[in-house]
């Protein structure tokens, strides 16, 4: 898939002032300061497409961009920055979990894992609660240009084989690279195969008795 455009359309604080889910979506979410705003530019090719900031915690609304005029990404704000207050913490968390299990043209939720980190409890727990609410998702290891590619692929082996203790089927996952560019074709690859084998407007969902993509 080759992107032609892409722009920022807008940001809610509530699933429902999302723009109409008349478009496939792909949306992003992790830990803060994962990489989820350099991801998304490095994947559309604009630097500043989407905000980029030091300080963990930066995105506190739901952002959509609007990609080739035909499918969505959206930015949702990041967990477990604990330096930001409970209450904003607990209202990020409800904004971002109702935003998942309520928007209905959500093909894929895409957990962006740091994967200079070994195991981090608070990912395998969200993705745990994602397995539970039968949520499709791609892990999206980031950062791999930070470290040696085997270091990279030990923590990447090290967090499958902890979803193996409860999972009986690996999700898919990609690593990537802001820097480097790594992993933009394969990402590009995942949702143009997804949008083909699934066009819109027919929304795979378990509230209609349809199995996810």
């Amino acid at each position: 898939m080759l992107i032609k455009n892409a722009q920022f359309l807008k940001s809610s604080s509530h699933y429902s002032q999302c723009p109409a889910g008349n478009l496939p979506e792909y949306a992003f979410v992790g830990r803060s300061n994962v990489g989820k705003s350099s991801f998304i530019n490095m994947l559309t090719g604009q630097h500043k497409l989407a905000k980029i900031s030091s300080k963990p915690g930066k995105t506190q609304l739901i952002n959509h961009f609007i990609v080739n005029n035909s499918w969505y990404l959206v930015d949702l704000p990041g967990y477990g920055y604990a330096r930001t207050a409970k209450t904003l913490r607990m209202q990020w968390s409800g904004m971002t979990m109702d935003y998942i299990e309520n928007r209905r043209n959500l093909y894929y939720l895409c957990v962006l894992i740091d994967s200079r980190l070994t195991p981090q409890k608070i990912d395998l727990s969200f993705i745990s609660k994602l397995g539970e609410k039968q949520i499709p998702f791609l892990l999206v290891f980031t950062k791999a240009d930070k470290q040696s590619s085997l270091r990279t692929e030990r923590n990447v082996q090290a967090f499958m084989e902890c979803l193996d203790e409860q999972w009986e089927e690996r999700p898919p996952y990609i690593i990537s690279s802001a820097v480097t560019g790594k992993g933009k074709e394969e990402f590009l690859a995942f949702v143009e195969n997804i949008n083909t084998q699934h066009p819109f407007p027919h929304i795979f969902s378990e509230k209609d008795g349809v199995e996810y993509p």
